[in-house]
């Protein structure tokens, strides 16, 4: 099997960095990473945003393998895909962003 090029590797880092570049998909990534998963109703009570807003981005973000989704009637629990994203929220929480 053939190694991935740096700028191959690249290339996959700033996709998952775009599929992330939004405050509240970094708030359901940082929520999710302290759950092991939540609905979107109780994503919405805790994010205080619009349910139709969360929805987008929770497709999205699941479209883009960064969230797994699953039904259970007719709710919609969410879960980190990759765990290691979880690494790259704590590094942006220890930044000093002002």
């Amino acid at each position: 099997m053939e190694q991935k090029t740096n700028i191959e590797r690249m290339d996959e880092a700033a996709y998952t960095l775009r599929a992330i570049s939004n405050g509240t998909r970094l708030c359901v990534i940082s929520l999710l990473s302290n759950h092991e998963e939540l609905n979107v109703s109780q994503l919405v009570e805790q994010l205080h945003c619009e349910q139709s807003l969360l929805s987008h981005h929770l497709t999205d973000m699941r479209a883009k393998g960064i969230l797994n989704c699953r039904r259970d009637g007719k709710n919609c629990f969410y879960s980190l895909k990759n765990k290691q994203i979880v690494q790259i929220i704590a590094c942006i929480k220890t930044c000093n962003c002002n």
